[in-house]
């Protein structure tokens, strides 16, 4: 299993006001948004990304990272192996990823994902 990468997620009460911030003062770029998620990535660097999220789709909180791996079934059994907690899922979602959400020994919850083989495109508004 490995991690292809990972995203922080920060929780919006605004994403008009939060989009602007972070494209105006930090110089990122929207790629994706969905109305409830929005993602930023540096132009230059586009692995480089951000989320921010007024709430989450399907799931019941906005998770504090969003880490994609290579094979999220393995890595959900291998989070039920080890006891944690699934908050949510394993699912897959209409717009292409299968996922799972897990709690953390600290108390952080994590969404776990990998890209279905033929993936939508990331739509932006």
């Amino acid at each position: 299993m490995a991690v292809n990468r990972v995203v922080p997620n920060l929780k919006s009460t605004s994403l008009p006001a939060a989009v602007e911030f972070y494209t105006r003062v930090v110089g990122m770029e929207v790629v994706m948004d969905l109305g409830w998620i929005v993602t930023l990535a540096d132009p230059a660097r586009p692995q480089v990304q951000l989320s921010l999220m007024t709430r989450d789709e399907t799931g019941p909180v906005v998770p504090v990272a969003s880490i994609e791996v290579d094979d999220v079934e393995a890595c959900h059994r291998a989070a039920v192996a080890a006891g944690a907690e699934i908050v949510h899922g394993p699912t897959t979602e209409p717009w292409g990823v299968r996922r799972f959400f897990v709690r953390d020994p600290g108390g952080n919850v994590v969404n776990v994902l990998s890209h279905g083989e033929n993936p939508p495109a990331h739509p932006t508004r």
